[in-house]
């Protein structure tokens, strides 16, 4: 499927402060970036990182006064497979060295205090797939969807407890049930098609079966609409701004369309 993203931010800063920005599409390998474009006004000094293994990209910059941030990119992500319940799951003997990072606990996905419940409510379901499309719907069945009952502090072990949440809630609570049954599981930050109100997108990968597996706890999106931003352990990795000031966000607009399949043919 080819997909045009936009996205144009704007933001207030009182005076110079540094910023980290993940807001352009991973070059990754579930997805083609047919063209793209990236302007910020005033013009700022851009340091641009590439993450060797996830093809992530970010951008770091010292930006003052008013500043729009606009990103456009028309991207072919292929045909994205839904999680399969054949899908295998490894013992940690055969996981990829980078993997291992995935399986811990981290900040907001504390899975060490998941471990009897997970256990408990999972174990019985063979298969790793399986395992997972479970948890999918454990979360389905039991949190509701509520803007403000949670805040950036809150972490999986306040969603299970208040059984609502948004798009980060969920994904943090399902990456601590999936790595309490011993699979690797990390936060995505994604574009996504037809989520309504357009925003950014948190989402998590499961590692089945020698490849990550792109799923969405919300069932707000669907997975083949995706465009991959950043992956990271829980929401602290994957922020698509980060600043070493306050700041304030004046204006955020993201939109997500279905690009017609000759699109980009020439620019290819």
């Amino acid at each position: 499927m080819k997909l045009d993203v936009t996205a144009t931010l704007t933001y207030g800063f009182d005076s110079d402060t540094q910023v980290i920005a993940a807001i352009e599409a991973a070059r990754s390998p579930d997805q083609t970036i047919l063209s793209e474009s990236l302007t910020i006004s005033p013009d700022a000094v851009l340091v641009r990182d590439l993450h060797p293994e996830t093809g992530e990209r970010r951008f770091r910059a010292a930006l003052s006064g008013q500043v729009e941030i606009r990103y456009r990119a028309l991207v072919d992500n292929g045909n994205r497979e839904p999680l399969s319940a054949a899908a295998r799951q490894h013992d940690w003997s055969e996981l990829p060295q980078e993997v291992l990072p995935y399986l811990l606990p981290s900040r907001f996905s504390p899975s060490d205090e998941f471990m009897r419940f997970a256990q408990r409510e999972f174990c019985s379901i063979d298969g790793g797939g399986a395992r997972i499309l479970a948890v999918l719907d454990w979360l389905h069945e039991h949190l509701d969807y509520v803007h403000g009952v949670s805040h950036a502090q809150t972490t999986a072990q306040h969603t299970f407890i208040d059984r609502a949440g948004v798009c980060r809630d969920f994904t943090h609570l399902g990456i601590a049930l999936t790595r309490a049954l011993n699979i690797p599981a990390r936060a995505v930050s994604a574009y996504a098609l037809d989520l309504d109100p357009p925003d950014f997108h948190a989402v998590f990968e499961v590692y089945l079966d020698g490849r990550w597996w792109l799923v969405d706890p919300t069932r707000l999106a669907p997975v083949e609409g995706m465009v991959r931003i950043a992956t990271g352990r829980d929401a602290a990795d994957i922020a698509f701004l980060t600043s070493q000031f306050n700041c304030q966000c004046l204006a955020q607009t993201i939109k997500v369309s279905r690009a017609p399949e000759d699109a980009g043919l020439q620019a290819a």
